[in-house]
């Protein structure tokens, strides 16, 4: 008996240096920081929204397994610099701008002093039903939330031919909240991640330090700040599901297929 717990003993201990030297060599070189998506929060039926409630039940997650949580800054620099982040790395992204964002993330986001950035459409704050106003952008800018513009008009800008049209939709939107808040706007997202290599240079060339998509381009690790994958968290994401725990793993992107702007 004794020597079959120990040759059992001898297997598993081969098949850990194994499992340890697959992801040391293959599996961790390709680990990216999560950023994670979210658009609405209320108690709607819609793939859009995350109930509060929920919401705050992973934000507990977030803080009780000692994730860090950094703002889109600090990942877009460390990308820059070839920094290696901690495996329990995380950012947090909210797109659109809707009322619901102020009235149920911020509150949650601002209990756990999360950083965060929510790319808004500057046409529709203050100007469409169920938006922000530019009060509630200024307050959350006060308080750890970083903004990020995302277009003007929500526009799908691979179709966009006149240039100075793009420009408007791109630049302008930047020009638009830096002149209602005082703040530089430094984050650009492609309305529904949609982006084409002259969409990408004129962000650049807008004077922005980084855009995120949604799992289109050209790279699966997160190399070009200027095309961040990110993944999208629904309401089905519960802290205790397998889902949302691959989702904060750093290799979601590793096993998930990206898409072209035909798709």
């Amino acid at each position: 008996m004794k020597r079959i717990i120990k040759q059992a003993l001898v297997v598993l201990t081969a098949l850990s240096l194994v499992l340890s030297a697959v992801y040391f060599f293959w599996l961790s070189p390709w680990y990216t920081v999560p950023i994670l998506t979210y658009h609405r929060f209320g108690y709607e039926k819609d793939t859009l929204f995350v109930t509060p409630d929920n919401f705050s039940k992973q934000m507990d997650y977030l803080k009780s397994k000692r994730y860090s949580v950094i703002s889109l800054s600090e990942l877009a620099e460390g990308i820059k610099n070839n920094k290696k982040f901690p495996h329990n790395t995380v950012v947090i992204t909210i797109d659109d701008g809707y009322k619901d964002n102020f009235i149920y993330a911020y509150p949650i986001l601002k209990k756990h002093n999360f950083p965060a950035t929510i790319f808004i459409i500057s046409s529709h704050v203050e100007n469409k039903k169920d938006f922000m106003n530019w009060q509630d952008v200024k307050i959350m800018l006060r308080d750890n939330i970083l903004i990020g513009a995302h277009t003007k008009n929500h526009a799908f800008l691979p179709s966009i031919k006149e240039k100075n049209a793009l420009w408007d939709e791109i630049k302008g939107c930047k020009n638009d909240i830096e002149n209602m808040t005082g703040s530089r706007i430094d984050h650009f997202c492609y309305p529904l991640g949609f982006f084409n290599d002259e969409v990408k240079k004129l962000v650049e060339e807008a004077g922005y330090m980084s855009a995120c998509t949604t799992n289109r381009g050209r790279y699966r690790s997160n190399k070009d700040v200027y095309e961040l994958n990110r993944v999208k968290v629904t309401n089905s994401d519960t802290n205790k599901s397998f889902h949302f725990s691959a989702k904060l793993s750093g290799y979601y992107n590793l096993f998930r297929s990206l898409k072209t702007d035909s798709e």
